[in-house]
């Protein structure tokens, strides 16, 4: 027999009914009772998995179905699941949101392909009875999703919570498992998910002790044993996730800090499971790059909110400079592309120089500029193979790219990308030798020979 462990998905009935709010403190609660968690986040979001980690202490995960494939979300999810006492997969959206008519890449969609029960949340505030006929009709849109109970946010009273119980039990609909009621302090930590790091702050307080108080209110008002026994299951045979890479005993310096860390954990555990050495580095602190390193990746993060002191780093810039000009594969994303730039432009205009490695400026915008998957393909030979190969992965960036009215014959772009509907290909990213850099934040399981 193996081991029996617990998994469920916290799913929303919409954006912005307080899903992640209930995933932290659900976190956060299982963490206090001694409990092993293994989080995931389905979709694209790096902010989220930033503070699942924060609420719980272990690396959370991206599944998603559009960027990795079945297989892959599959394997990552059972890999990362199985020295672990419980696993929480926190949706994206709304329960049934996803790309086009068939809603791909859903977390319903991602619900069925890990047999996940799933907890759906539920924003009560203004609504009593009317709880029945939502729930019903999310139990009746689609077949093989388990909806094995509700969680209501915003409730007003214990009375209010009485009522919503009382409504589903009548109409013989999912129970309700637990309620969050009213609390300003987790509406200013919903506001500001996905503005801020998870280390960073709000309104001048740090976030951190809203974890203890949500975990708090999840063993006050929620029904922890009765989700954790609903939620039991056999943990699945392994053999089904067994792979192999090329070994490539090289080193790869990753830029690690304040203003670079958004990276899919997948893409370094491939690397670590093709024998890489990830060596951190920091672009705000260190005057030098690692010794001995054979390529570098700089991922996204939030470059513009410390452009004096990334600008002020006048030994790192040059050694990246030289490590470029030398022929060092440098691959870059997002933050990374406005870190490899002439320099970024803030939100008031100011100036601050930057490496100077791609020949363009980055300025920030007053709104965003591009959000959405993205599908690539390379125009010439690069870090992801051969010419013509096609990967996926995802934009999300305030940041608008100037480029010169002179163009530089030495920066060329490396791919073409279109959206996820299949749209017209449209040249993109900068390639200056071995310099590859882009707004696009690939998912390197998109296409495993990337090592």
């Amino acid at each position: 027999m193996n081991k029996l462990y617990s998994r469920f998905c916290i799913a929303g009935a919409g954006s912005g009914v307080g899903k992640t709010t209930v995933t932290l403190g659900v976190l956060a609660a299982l963490k206090k009772r001694g409990l092993s968690v293994a989080p995931f986040k389905c979709g694209p979001d790096y902010i989220d998995p930033e503070f699942h980690k924060a609420a719980c202490g272990s690396i959370s995960r991206n599944l998603d179905l559009w960027m990795m494939g079945e297989g892959n979300v599959h394997s990552t999810f059972l890999r990362n699941s199985q020295n672990c006492d419980i696993s929480v997969v926190e949706g994206v959206m709304g329960l049934f949101d996803g790309i086009g008519s068939g809603n791909e890449g859903a977390t319903a969609k991602v619900a069925k392909t890990l047999n996940l029960p799933v907890l759906l949340v539920v924003n009560a505030r203004g609504i009593a009875g009317t709880i029945a006929p939502l729930v019903k009709g999310f139990i009746d849109f689609e077949d093989g999703v388990n909806i094995c109970g509700i969680i209501a946010n915003n409730v007003g009273s214990a009375n209010h919570a009485e009522l919503l119980k009382n409504a589903l039990e009548h109409h013989n609909l999912p129970p309700l498992l637990g309620y969050l009621p009213r609390n300003d302090e987790f509406e200013i930590l919903e506001r500001h998910l996905g503005l801020i790091s998870a280390t960073e702050t709000v309104d001048g307080t740090t976030i951190s002790p809203l974890y203890d108080k949500l975990a708090k209110n999840v063993e006050k008002y929620f029904n922890l044993d009765e989700i954790l026994k609903i939620c039991t299951t056999e943990f699945p045979n392994l053999n089904k996730i067994s792979s192999q890479y090329p070994i490539i005993p090289q080193r790869v310096a990753v830029a690690l800090d304040d203003a670079f860390h958004f990276y899919y954990e997948d893409n370094l555990d491939l690397l670590r499971a093709c024998g890489m050495e990830i060596v951190p580095f920091s672009p705000l602190k260190d005057e030098c790059l690692p010794v001995n390193i054979d390529w570098i990746y700089i991922g996204g993060g939030f470059p513009e909110s410390f452009a004096e002191k990334l600008a002020e780093n006048i030994m790192m810039k040059t050694e990246l400079a030289n490590f470029a000009d030398a022929g060092g594969l440098i691959y870059a994303e997002c933050g990374g592309l406005m870190y490899l730039s002439r320099g970024i432009i803030d939100h008031s205009g100011k100036s601050f120089e930057m490496c100077g490695i791609i020949p363009v400026w980055t300025k920030m915008d007053k709104k965003m500029r591009s959000l959405g998957y993205r599908e690539v393909r390379t125009t010439c030979d690069s870090p992801f193979d051969k010419a013509g190969t096609v990967f996926r992965g995802h934009e999300f960036h305030w940041s608008s790219v100037i480029e010169d009215d002179e163009s530089d014959s030495s920066c060329t772009h490396f791919c073409e990308i279109r959206n996820a509907r299949g749209g017209d290909w449209k040249l993109g990213g900068y390639k200056y030798k071995n310099v590859f850099a882009s707004y696009v934040h690939a998912h390197f399981l998109s296409f495993a020979p990337f090592a």
